[in-house]
């Protein structure tokens, strides 16, 4: 038996509006996925429990059958994994994004999804003015990145800057939880605040303005943590798996958890996503793989875009170029086949951030009799037979249940 998780990141949501007070997945036209709500089964998963964070590391990892409350060591260490940064088990890790701040507030936080190559000079540039032998920038892809301390402590705040576009940069900076992370708080505060600085008149940035393009004018750091230790697939549930994602905690929650990483040409971890290239790579992995978590970033950059138009959009290809293809390939080659469908978290488009909250899920394949439900959506699964049985009601799956559910 093989097993496929698409996976459409924030790709839940709520009635927009604009979309006549209907959600995205409501109006987009993707038959691949309510096919497999019409002849499989569906219900509710809650990703993030009410004291985690709801970030896509803490949905991913519940996704992936992990309790996050044994494991989650923050974003920055997991995304290390997949850029191949090596940590000690007392270094610190934190995402370092470059974000576009105009008069003091945050504008958005992918500094107008500066180019891959853009961002590797200006972190490069952060490093030689700000880097020491306790902290180090490492490039990742397009505005994200990566900071390490050599010596700090992890227990300070910081703000996803996704979840505070249109505030005021100043009021966001980190604060320790405790006397002993005072130092790292400054510290890190200083290194923000002079970043203002040294970034706002780089080549790189004065040539974006005369694009008319947003800057990287500021490091943002958030999500700090230390080393996970986390049991693999193999050891969990004794299959072998790979994991294909454009984003670098996708790919390093699959390092940590044993999966195979499989790189595709042209994914972006946007709209513009090599999708036809992802479905190959999945049928390609089915060959030697037992489960292959196949998952897109773009539903999740439209949310946080607050674009609604793009995000249908982004549903769509999901859809048509990438779920309709491997399903295609799955028959032809007469695999068998158990097939989910889910987002990790709902990034609506009224608010710009992640949210939690239960999030529907569909699956299809051998042992999955169909219930009543015939389309995939946030209110027709509710009608469906996967969760938990109480009192007279399905209520939402938690924890590893879907995939302990998926896998039989």
């Amino acid at each position: 038996m093989n097993f496929v998780v698409f996976l459409g990141d924030g790709m839940a949501d709520f009635p927009v509006p604009e979309l006549g007070n209907r959600t995205p997945l409501q109006v987009a036209d993707k038959p691949n996925m309510d096919r497999i709500a019409h002849q499989g089964r569906c219900g509710t998963l809650v990703t993030v429990e009410d004291d985690m964070p709801p970030g896509s590391e803490v949905a991913n990892l519940t996704v992936l059958g992990y309790d996050p409350h044994q494991v989650y060591q923050g974003r920055g260490v997991i995304e290390a994994a997949s850029m191949g940064v090596k940590l000690e088990d007392t270094d610190i890790g934190m995402r370092c994004n470059l974000i576009c701040i105009e008069d003091g507030l945050i504008k958005n936080h992918s500094a107008g999804h500066i180019s891959t190559e853009e961002a590797a000079e200006l972190v490069e540039f952060l490093n030689q003015q700000l880097g020491t032998d306790n902290a180090s920038f490492h490039p990742g892809i397009s505005y994200r990145h990566l900071l390490v301390l050599k010596q700090g402590s992890p227990e300070i705040e910081c703000a996803p800057p996704h979840d505070h576009v249109g505030e005021r940069a100043e009021d966001l900076l980190v604060r320790p939880r405790n006397d002993e992370a005072k130092p790292t708080a400054e510290l890190l505060n200083s290194m923000i605040r002079k970043s203002w600085e040294l970034l706002d008149q780089h080549p790189v940035n004065r040539k974006r303005r005369e694009q008319g393009k947003d800057p990287g004018n500021s490091m943002w750091v958030w999500s700090p943590g230390r080393k996970p230790k986390m049991t693999t697939f193999k050891e969990s549930y004794g299959i072998t798996g790979a994991v294909i994602s454009a984003v670098d905690l996708i790919k390093g929650i699959g390092i940590y958890a044993g999966l195979d990483v499989i790189e595709v040409e042209g994914a972006t971890g946007l709209i513009n996503t090599n999708y036809e290239g992802k479905a190959d790579a999945c049928l390609e992995a089915l060959r030697d793989h037992d489960f292959v978590y196949l998952h897109v970033e773009a539903p999740d950059e439209a949310g946080h875009a607050r674009d609604a138009k793009q995000k249908v959009q982004s549903i769509e290809y999901l859809d048509s170029r990438l779920i309709a293809r491997v399903m295609k390939g799955i028959e032809d080659r007469s695999i068998e086949a158990r097939v989910a469908v889910l987002p990790d978290h709902a990034t609506p488009v009224s608010k710009g951030n992640h949210i939690r909250g239960p999030v529907p899920v569909a699956i299809m394949g051998p042992g999955f009799e169909p219930d009543p439900v015939k389309v995939f959506d946030e209110e027709s699964v509710l009608a469906g037979a996967l969760g938990e049985w109480n009192r007279g009601a399905w209520v939402p799956m938690h924890g590893d249940r879907f995939l302990r559910t998926l896998l039989g």
